[in-house]
């Protein structure tokens, strides 16, 4: 008899420890879903600091560009969201499981997130224009490149994780990344000269916009597959 309540103890004891870590799982993959929607409200709340700016015509960067009025409060919140955003990655670590691919994908979400903290600011528009760019604004595009590539490896390495459904939206999403990033490459063009860009900031928006819809539709796949992981009520 006294064995089997301790075992039945035992039995308990690992059944709300897994319970435990299956709550804590999710809660981190949905960090995924608040780092999106939090870089939403930013795009929202800061530009309406910045006296003038429009976000039809001026590039995300130009908010946290060097002496913009808007750079501490954007950084500020972009800080939040690198958090969110490494919760999001230790999140599909903590539920890969076997899964190799998804330990990648992980891996590339954290160095992202990480890479974020130190991306260099450019300068505004008019002083690149008068001859002041320095070596921050070339590091800046740099920074940029470097995240796209790891956006494309994660959203790669990420479709074939989940179903033919899923992999056709994922080639959807880079093909809005092809079509507007080169729209807002041409369009941006004018930035170093102070030339008007009428539609810089919507091209670049609908390319965020796509990038944080696979994100968003990526972590709810990752919850359902964590909810179909093993019910413990059943080792009881």
């Amino acid at each position: 008899m006294i064995i089997v309540i301790v075992c039945q103890h035992q039995n308990i004891f690992l059944c709300s420890h897994k319970t435990f870590n299956k709550v804590a799982r999710k809660s981190l993959l949905i960090s995924g879903i608040l780092a999106m929607l939090w870089y939403v409200a930013m795009n929202i709340l800061v530009p309406m600091q910045y006296p003038g700016y429009d976000s039809a015509s001026q590039t995300v960067s130009e908010l946290s560009a060097i002496d913009a009025p808007t750079r501490t409060f954007w950084v500020v919140l972009a800080i939040f969201y690198s958090f969110f955003f490494i919760a999001f990655g230790l999140g599909i670590w903590l539920s890969a499981g076997g899964n190799r691919t998804l330990r990648v994908v992980a891996a590339v979400i954290l160095f992202d997130a990480a890479l974020g903290f130190f991306w260099p600011p450019m300068h505004r528009r008019e002083v690149i224009a008068a001859g002041g760019g320095t070596l921050t604004d070339t590091l800046h595009l740099v920074w940029a490149f470097i995240h796209l590539a790891l956006m494309l490896v994660m959203i790669g390495l990420g479709a074939s994780v989940f179903g033919k459904g899923f992999r056709i939206f994922s080639a959807v999403i880079v093909l809005l990344f092809l079509v507007f990033g080169i729209l807002t490459t041409i369009d941006s063009r004018g930035i170093e000269a102070n030339l008007p860009t009428p539609y810089a900031g919507i091209w670049e928006r609908i390319n965020i916009g796509a990038y944080m819809t696979w994100v968003i539709v990526f972590a709810i796949m990752l919850l359902k597959r964590n909810n179909k992981s093993v019910n413990y009520s059943q080792v009881i």
